[in-house]
């Protein structure tokens, strides 16, 4: 029976057909059929446009405000298209052949149809077009995850540090959607027997912003192993990003830390970043009296080194500012810089009692479950962390 509203417990159809009589046919088909269907009528193929929220078209070919196979490839724009069963007076099955490879699932010539034709052409026709939503869905699973692998070979890569004395930790969390975004970071010793650091966060979210922090990262490790001092480091790394960003505007924050041979002192860069933490217990901030511009950012004024003095055992750790701006409680109340020392000195306590016959799970690992246990879930935003470490841990 032709209704105005739809019994989810049945096959939904719409079937487009201005003629009465063929619509008649197609509802006593349906009944001969013993197939239950909440069947729905549209005269025109601009009326069609509001009610495709069925399971299946049964589409008239010859409408009067659309004909042939332009009103199949109306029906096929939509963002919600179900299964289309094309209906077809023409006794030739050409015009069906040319539907059925302009998209639609089957074809039916009118006057040829019986109910048992009729049935199973629309219970197939949903089945088709079922399997081709689970392998569109398949295939975008699967470049998503090309892109995501080709991703993470730019943004998290191998730290390329030879001193087996010096412990370097990394990690990365995606934010809550699974994408990589636009933070970064590498560890990279030099020549010279210093080793220097770098975590980054490209201002934005999205796959450009993740391309972005890719290159980013790749020009500061090639100006790293060619040997430039740690000042032309970044004004290189800043003219990739302004060669490269999509739109004047993008711009990067960074740290940039370089650890003397020694392993007695470091030079801290800060480029509009989040301060690196010495940590503890109790867990302190670096000195960021020398505080510089972001990268990209068209203002006066460049990046200068501060000299800081390690004790004899040291660690610090790097991190972008998703764990900094993790909301905390159901009135968005942030985590924040205090909030993170004391988090990170409750890990250290939890790294150091972790049984010898467990997995023992690193300081980063710690750090990025704990965040995200005091978030609730994923974190919103992406994050990087890079702990370096000396003399067997913190003091």
């Amino acid at each position: 029976m032709l209704t105005d509203e739809l019994d989810p417990r049945a096959l939904r159809v719409l079937l487009v057909e201005d003629d009465d009589g063929d619509a008649v046919l197609v509802e006593e088909l349906f009944a001969d059929a013993n197939l239950d269907v909440d069947l729905r009528r549209a005269r025109s193929l601009e009326a069609a446009a509001d009610m495709l929220d069925v399971d299946c078209v049964l589409l008239d070919l010859g409408l009067p405000d659309a004909a042939g196979i332009p009103a199949l490839e109306k029906i096929l724009a939509s963002p919600r298209t179900p299964a289309v069963v094309v209906l077809t007076g023409m006794s030739e099955s050409g015009a069906g052949l040319r539907a059925v490879a302009a998209g639609a699932q089957d074809y039916l010539v009118k006057g040829d149809v019986s109910p048992e034709l009729l049935a199973r052409a629309v219970r197939y026709a949903i089945q088709r077009r079922h399997a081709e939503i689970q392998e569109r869905d398949l295939y975008r699973a699967q470049v998503r995850a090309s892109e995501t692998s080709r991703l993470e070979r730019g943004l998290l890569p191998t730290p390329l540090v030879a001193d087996g004395a010096l412990e370097v930790l990394v990690g990365y969390r995606a934010g809550r959607d699974g994408l990589l975004g636009g933070d970064f970071y590498d560890v990279v010793e030099r020549p010279d027997g210093s080793v220097a650091a770098v975590v980054g966060d490209v201002a934005g979210h999205g796959p450009d912003e993740a391309a972005l922090g890719a290159t980013l990262r790749t020009a500061w490790r090639t100006s790293v192993l060619a040997g430039l001092p740690a000042e032309q480091v970044l004004d290189v790394t800043e003219q990739i990003l302004a060669a490269e960003r999509g739109r004047p505007e993008i711009f990067a924050t960074a740290v940039m830390v370089v650890v003397n041979p020694e392993r007695t002192a470091l030079d801290l860069f800060l480029c509009g970043h989040p301060t690196p933490f010495l940590l503890g217990p109790p867990t302190t901030s670096l000195p960021s009296d020398r505080r510089g511009r972001a990268l990209g950012i068209p203002v006066l004024g460049g990046w200068t080194s501060q000299r800081v003095e390690l004790p004899e055992r040291w660690r610090i750790i790097l991190f972008t500012d998703g764990v900094l701006e993790t909301t905390i409680d159901t009135r968005g109340a942030r985590l924040g810089e205090e909030g993170l020392q004391v988090l990170m000195d409750d890990q250290l306590r939890v790294e150091a009692d972790q049984s010898p016959d467990a997995r023992r799970r690193t300081f980063v690992e710690l750090v990025l479950e704990a965040v995200r246990a005091r978030h609730g879930g994923d974190l919103v935003d992406d994050t990087a962390l890079v702990v370096l470490g000396w003399g067997g841990g913190a003091a």
